[in-house]
Formats: structure tokens, sequence, C-alpha cells
């Protein structure tokens, strides 16, 4: 569990993860120093919590260029980083880079959930399922197929140290702001019975009641919750410093607000912050939302309020699942 640091600050460690060999899209490998420059670690210090910036890892063995055996690479070396962090009881941010670092990150905070007997469930904010394979993916980007590989879907190299644990069970995943999908990953996503909160159905819902209904069940389960927030879950005109923009997503107040109920919640256990591409920013504005998002959801509020038992669900109707 991680520890807290001073008066109900937590213990969190800041993972550079400058991985862009998932995307064809060159500026990812640039994303954690320009969160750090955007102020994160300042912006999480002054909220009461304990930073340590342990730097940016690099991959294992020489490294390759591009493709799975360049994933694979990176994936081993984030997920030992996280797994390592949240063994010494912090909370892992992993600041990237393109999002088949979730590949690692998941990766390490399953063997520790393996470890402790707890599940884990990951909540991913994104425009897009990234629930590709190599033969379903128009692209053949690795960025797109993270959460088939971790669910152990055919098709993919060793990416993971032996012995690797079990896949995550597919129904542990929530996609969250879903507005864009292949149609391969379409069919796998509704095979495997991803739990799906598109954004139609928070044009008619909003962001509460489904959301509500994703953390009651992570409570009931006693999982370790997992976000993965990509900075394309945000419209573009909030933030443009991403290589995969989609119109149509989460608004500045919508994200913030899901930011909000993370932290009232208490149930996130490690993060990823991804996609960020500096190259295609507009002056640092997108990194400089993900912190104000980072910052929300690590308890920065305009006023203090009670927080409402997370067992109170709305009674507005269901999102989609």
């Amino acid at each position: 569990m991680t520890s807290d640091a001073g008066t109900g600050g937590r213990s969190i460690a800041l993972i550079g993860a400058p991985i862009e060999v998932g995307t064809s899209e060159p500026g990812a490998l640039m994303g954690p120093a320009a969160l750090r420059t955007a102020g994160l670690v300042r912006t999480l210090s002054d909220l009461g919590h304990a930073v340590v910036d342990r730097g940016d890892i690099v991959p294992d063995g020489p490294g390759e260029a591009r493709g799975l055996p360049a994933v694979a690479a990176w994936t081993r070396a984030l997920s030992r980083a996280v797994e390592t962090s949240l063994d010494s009881g912090f909370l892992p941010l992993a600041a990237g880079g393109d999002h088949s670092l979730s590949l690692g990150s998941v990766d390490g905070a399953m063997r520790h959930c393996t470890r402790e007997g707890r599940p884990l469930f990951v909540l991913w904010l994104d425009a897009h399922a990234d629930f590709n394979t190599p033969e379903t993916s128009p692209s053949g980007n690795v960025h797109g197929m993270p959460l088939a590989a971790l669910c152990g879907e055919p098709g993919f190299p060793s990416l993971f140290t032996e012995p690797a644990p079990a896949p995550l069970p597919p129904a542990n995943v929530h996609l969250f702001g879903l507005r864009s999908i292949d149609a391969g990953e379409r069919a796998l996503v509704t095979a495997r019975k991803v739990g799906v909160t598109d954004m139609r159905t928070i044009d008619e819902f909003g962001v509460v009641a489904p959301l509500r209904r994703v953390l009651d069940r992570v409570t009931r389960d006693g999982a370790h919750l997992h976000v993965s927030l990509d900075v394309d879950f945000l419209d573009p005109s909030i933030a443009p410093g991403v290589g995969t923009t989609v119109p149509g997503g989460a608004t500045f107040r919508e994200a913030h607000l899901i930011m909000e109920m993370l932290h009232d919640s208490g149930l996130v256990r490690s993060l990823d912050v991804v996609e960020l591409n500096p190259f295609l920013d507009d002056r640092g504005r997108s990194a400089r939302v993900l912190v104000e998002l980072v910052a929300s959801l690590f308890g920065r509020r305009i006023l203090d309020r009670p927080t409402p038992p997370i067992e109170a669900v709305s009674s507005e109707p269901a999102g989609r699942s």
C-alpha cells in the first residue's frame, strides 16, 4: 500500500519514460522533460506530497531502433522500476512517452499485485481502445496495442521478463472517453467484454455516474487501480500536443472532475501520463494542462467539501459496457 508523506501526503516516485519506439510520430521522447519543465514535481510537492524524481529509465540491453523488440527492452526496464517503487511504498507516476510504455507500468503493477494477492484494475482514459494486435492494426504502431498484449491476445513475442504474471483479465479494463476504434479491435473489445464508457455515453449522462460505477467495482473487489491518462483523451482544442488528435474529446472541466473524483475515491495506486509530444504543442500548453490535471488527481481543489461514500452510486441510466 502506498505510504503517506507528511500530513495526508503521499510518497510519489516520478519515473521518466522517454519512449517513442511504439509510434511513427517523433517527439514523444521529450514528454518527460516537458512535464518536469511545466512544474510537475514542484506542483505535487506544494500539495504536501513527497516526490522522488527517479530520472529517466533506459531500455534493457543494447536496444533496437523500432518495433516489438525495442518495445520489449523498454517494457522490462519500466516494469522493474514500477514494481520496485510499489514494493517500497511509493505511488509510481510514469511520465511519457508513447502509450506502449503502459506495457511496462501495468506489468510492474501486476507483478506487485500478484505477490500482494490483490486484483488489478486499469482505467484507460483515451480516445482510442489500444486493443489492436499485429494482425488487426492498420498502422503496425505498438502504441495502439498495449492492452491487447497485456490481456494475453496472441501474436506478440515475449515482451515481459519471465516468469510473466498471468494476463490481465479484459473485464478488469475500462475504456473511458473512447471515440476512435478500428474494426478489428472493436471486434476484440466486444468479444472480450472490456468495459467501455464512450463519448456518446458521456455526452448523454456526463462523467459522474459512469465513473462512480467503475470506482464502485474497484472498491467492491479491493483492487489496485492503475490509471493511464493519454493526452488525446482531451479535446485537441485544450491539449494539441499529441500525434493522434481526435476531435470531440473531454472538456477541461470534465477532465478535472474525473481527476477530482479519482482523488476523492482514494483508490489510485499507480499512474501513467502518456503521449505528450512537445514538438507538436503550442508553447507548452498541453504539458501545463496535464500538470494541472495530475494536481487535481493528487488533491488540488477550490474548496474542501465532504466526500460522499463511493457506494452511493447515482441512479442515472447506466453507461455502455
